[in-house]
């Protein structure tokens, strides 16, 4: 059984099969651990949450895949069990986002949740590559990187801000212009951080080359920024965009696992720590703030390289780039205190 297995001393080797989904009986955390079971990939799968996870964890043992499942509540040290050996530590936990529902509102609830999810982690699996999906994402990752830096065993080449759906939106969204039958063939950059004007997709250096109308461009910027919204108001107030998130988590998963394993080649955009990547000091310089997205080039150690496309965005990316920055370091700085200021995790 899981629980009786040793803690990992090495994230770095190739097996690299035993993920965690903290949050695993959510909206997101359901169809992700879903696609996570079906994975080749993955030998191991717990699945954790304060509810639920024992109905989730029967259901998905029925499906004939590699992984074996197994599930844990809060009770009995549940977070503990759930995180030894574990080599990939997926964060989906937190409330979604609802109508009328500000910013601070968000922050306040999900704040003190990662903040005692990543304890855990830094206590039991500190090796372990950890993704961060619980919102807001610009705040999230600092907290991470704080809980992980007390306890003396930060690594930022481990740590993740999942913003793959900006990436899936405006592949899926310019697809609807370029008549590309695969919209996932096209590679658009997306970077800067992970809520509304935050997010700054390079359609400019999409590859291979989109040719959008002037009059479509900043529509089209504007539907990746807030496409949560459209999800929101779509379905009423009752969700989120849970599902195409699900996707999205399962999508920058499976490019670490595969990176970690040997995988040559894998460029994905993610929110990271950049001074403490390779080449992330110049882009902290450039832009004034130590966390931001930019295609990361993934491999053993997890983000070997922080890849600077600063230089070549256009005109009008350098605009929402100025926008960016300047709601980038408030979200940042509001993490790092949360932390700094807390009495710490309960």
């Amino acid at each position: 059984m899981k629980a009786g297995r040793p803690l990992e001393t090495d994230s770095s080797t190739a097996r690299l099969t035993d993920s965690v989904v903290c949050g695993a009986s959510g909206g997101i955390g359901q169809p992700l651990s879903l696609l996570l079971k079906a994975s080749p990939l993955i030998d191991e799968l717990a699945l954790f949450d304060v509810v639920g996870t024992p109905g989730v964890t029967a259901d998905l043992s029925h499906i004939s895949s590699v992984a074996k499942v197994t599930g844990f509540l809060k009770e009995d040290d549940g977070l503990r069990k759930a995180l030894i050996g574990a080599d990939v530590v997926v964060i989906p936990a937190g409330v979604p986002r609802k109508p009328g529902m500000t910013r601070d509102d968000l922050f306040n609830i999900n704040a003190g949740i990662v903040r005692d999810l990543i304890t855990g982690v830094a206590e039991t699996c500190p090796k372990a590559f950890i993704l961060v999906i619980s919102n807001p994402v610009n705040s999230t990752v600092p907290i991470a990187a704080e809980v992980m830096k007390k306890a003396g065993v930060f690594d930022p080449k481990r740590l993740f801000g999942v913003t793959t759906l900006d990436v899936v939106r405006a592949e899926t969204f310019v697809q609807e212009i370029t008549g590309e039958k695969d919209p996932s063939k096209t590679v658009i950059p997306v970077i800067g951080g992970h809520s509304g004007e935050t997010i700054v997709p390079l359609f400019s250096m999409a590859k291979p080359a989109v040719d959008i109308p002037a009059d479509k461009l900043g529509p089209l910027v504007k539907r990746v920024q807030f496409g949560g919204d459209e999800v929101v108001q779509a379905k009423g107030g009752a969700g989120s965009a849970t599902l195409s998130m699900a996707y999205a988590g399962y999508r920058f998963t499976r490019s670490v696992i595969k990176a970690v394993k040997g995988e040559k080649g894998i460029i994905e955009p993610s929110y990271v720590y950049l001074p403490g990547i390779e080449g992330g000091d110049a882009i902290a310089k450039e832009t004034g703030v130590d966390f931001f997205s930019v295609p990361i080039e993934l491999g053993p150690s997890g983000a070997e390289s922080a890849q600077n496309v600063l230089s070549s965005v256009s005109s009008e990316e350098k605009q929402l780039l100025e926008v960016c920055k300047r709601d980038l370091k408030g979200s940042i700085d509001k993490g790092v205190a949360f932390v700094t200021t807390s009495p710490g995790a309960k």
